[in-house]
């Protein structure tokens, strides 16, 4: 019996942080690729032996690895998937880059610019392909957003204003989100909440062209969900954000930490013949269901806008799956799926990859540059 050729076998997956006691890979990649034709969840590792076995057992995944490293070298493997903590990205991709495999990793790349650049640089000099978890451009109605606004529904965009929360930055905080009070893990409001939300933004309406901002800490103490424990908290919970778009639209923004009575998630673009509204389910807007709204012309009010079947492209058994956390990291995996077997169409953008990255982290930290100084920055070197 002949092999199968790479392109006619599953591509094999190992993923790192995969956990028996759950966390997102279980939520959301665990779901995404068993739900999808062209992936078989070969490998995984864990901080240990034992916990990698259990994962194995409760999984059904039939090669563990008590290291990424081990994971990596693996023969068995051909996409590397790092579904960890922030803070430990570098020392988890690094090994998985060296080895030669492709890499889909979580966002943020890293813990700030530096990490960023520094595996993207390894993966341009190997010639690997990566990607990164910003899933909100794989969503299909952020896709038909995007075309509906391309396509002058709203004529020409005068202004967009998006308004969220970030739950885990709020008054309290458990065990599990205790790393992220600390600034430097790059666990923030700003990397987290706010840079899922502006690359959405700017993948629907361009990039910005300049921007001001006030970055604020104004819960410097927050309380232990259970123990009522006071921790000190250097990471921001404010976000305001305002500036113009390279289209000369103007573009204002505001992530708050916490969660809210009001409003959890709202998005309006406005523009000289209609106006847009995006609606979500959840806080973290990205990781749930989306409903557009839209009124143009002599429209009277907003009325919803079905997405059309082609934007499921041949994922039609996951539409009634909307509101689930894979359901947007599925469409991420097909779009990367069809990179990596060379069947994407021509006209089709593929998932961000770690050189996209780099350019979203760098926005980031001119933003933040933007706030300590109290200057308006001019936000350069965000387009491919």
């Amino acid at each position: 019996m002949t092999s199968a050729s790479p392109r006619q076998r599953p591509i094999r997956v190992g993923v790192v942080g995969l956990s028996a006691r759950g966390g997102w890979a279980d939520t959301a990649h665990v779901p995404a690729l068993t739900g999808l034709d062209g992936y078989e969840l070969r490998a995984l590792s864990a901080s240990s032996a034992e916990s990698a076995r259990a994962a194995g057992k409760k999984y059904a995944v039939p090669l563990t690895f008590s290291s990424a490293e081990e994971l990596a070298h693996s023969e068995e493997v051909d996409l590397v998937v790092v579904t960890v903590k922030v803070p430990h990205h570098l020392e988890l991709i690094r090994p998985a880059l060296e080895a030669g495999k492709t890499v889909f990793s979580e966002w943020p790349l890293g813990a700030d610019l530096a990490q960023a650049e520094e595996l993207a640089d390894l993966a341009h000099r190997r010639g690997l392909l990566t990607a990164v978890g910003l899933q909100a451009r794989s969503a299909p109605p952020l896709r038909y957003l995007r075309d509906l606004v391309a396509e002058g529904y709203v004529g020409r965009v005068l202004s967009t204003s998006m308004l969220g929360w970030g739950g885990p930055w709020g008054a309290t905080y458990d065990d599990d989100h205790a790393y992220v009070l600390d600034v430097t893990s790059g666990a923030t409001l700003l990397s987290i909440p706010f840079g899922h939300s502006v690359d959405a933004l700017t993948m629907v309406l361009g990039e910005f062209r300049e921007a001001s901002a006030h970055i604020e800490n104004l819960r410097p103490e927050v309380t232990h969900v259970t123990s009522g424990a006071v921790a000190a908290k250097s990471t921001e919970d404010q976000i305001a954000v305002t500036g113009l778009l390279e289209s000369g639209a103007v573009a204002t923004m505001h992530f708050r930490g916490g969660t809210s009575r009001a409003t959890g998630f709202h998005w309006e673009i406005n523009g000289t013949g209609g106006d847009l509204v995006v609606k979500a389910d959840h806080d973290l807007w990205w990781m749930g269901r989306l409903r557009l709204y839209g009124a143009r012309g002599n429209d009277s009010g907003l009325a919803e806008l079905p997405v059309p079947a082609r934007y499921q492209r041949s994922l039609t058994h996951w539409t009634e799956r909307s509101a689930e956390p894979a359901y947007n990291v599925a469409h991420a995996y097909a779009l990367l799926r069809d990179q990596i077997t060379g069947t994407l169409a021509p006209d089709t953008d593929g998932v961000p990859d770690f050189q996209h990255a780099v350019r979203r982290h760098r926005m980031l930290e001119q933003i933040r540059e933007a706030a300590r100084t109290g200057r308006k920055v001019t936000l350069a070197e965000q387009r491919p």
